[in-house]
This record gives structure tokens, sequence and C-alpha cells, in this order.
């Protein structure tokens, strides 16, 4: 079945591509959106998980490239 999709297509019948996952802006947000990431920040805030700002600099290097 794999072959004659490739050969039906002219290529893979699927993508091989990793999507590029792009930071999500404050103004692209629905207010409904933004309460729950206020509210994941304010939890987080309640059980001491907290990170410098070299910390967050390194993880959104890791995660989005930046």
């Amino acid at each position: 079945m794999l072959y004659s999709q490739i050969v039906r297509t002219r290529g893979l019948p699927f993508d091989l591509h990793l999507h590029y996952r792009k930071p999500t802006a404050i103004g692209g947000m629905s207010d409904e959106e933004l309460d729950a990431e206020l509210n994941k920040g304010f939890e987080s805030l309640k059980e001491g998980k907290v990170y410098t700002a070299d910390e967050v600099d390194r993880m959104l290097k890791d995660e989005f490239q930046l």
C-alpha cells in the first residue's frame, strides 16, 4: 500500500516536517485564554515554581529556537 501511494502521489503520502511552534502573542489570545495563562502563572507562584530571567531565556531558546 505504501508503494502504491508513493507512485500515486509521486511522493511520500505523509508530512515529514516538524512544525515550528511560534509563541503566541498576548494580543492574539482571547480573554479566556489570557485568563487561563495568568491563572497558571499564579498557581505556579503559589507552589513555589519560580525561575530566574536566565532560566526563562534558556527555556525559550530551547523550545522556540529564539
